[in-house]
């Protein structure tokens, strides 16, 4: 499989591992947009938001969970964004799904 992200949950790519369990990991962006931009990925392959049903509903809520312990580890107490870019339009650039935790600065509305 060509998707770099399964190369990471693989050992295959080296990155700053931030968390692992079961079913997700997350790690450090290589390219951050903010002080603290953790990507959390499930280690199961699904390749965009818009590739999940119902069933995925505990895995979608694990990542947020997940998302939420690493922000209170990195003590963004002041506030922090996740987002899920989905498709072209929707900004994705890796055809695996993620959440991004961007913190450690303030967020502006609309984002981009």
């Amino acid at each position: 499989m060509d998707c770099i992200f399964c190369k990471i949950v693989a050992g295959e790519i080296p990155a700053k591992k931030l968390y692992e369990d079961e079913q997700v990991m997350a790690f450090a962006d290589v390219n951050p947009q903010t002080p603290v931009h953790a990507l959390i990925v499930p280690k199961r392959h699904i390749v965009s938001l818009a590739h999940t049903s119902r069933e995925d509903a505990g895995l979608l809520g694990h990542l947020h969970a997940v998302a939420s312990e690493l922000a209170a580890k990195h003590e963004l107490t002041s506030g922090y964004r996740t987002v899920i870019n989905t498709g072209p339009d929707g900004g994705q650039t890796v055809g695996h799904l993620h959440v991004h935790l961007l913190g450690g600065r303030p967020m502006h509305w609309p984002p981009g």
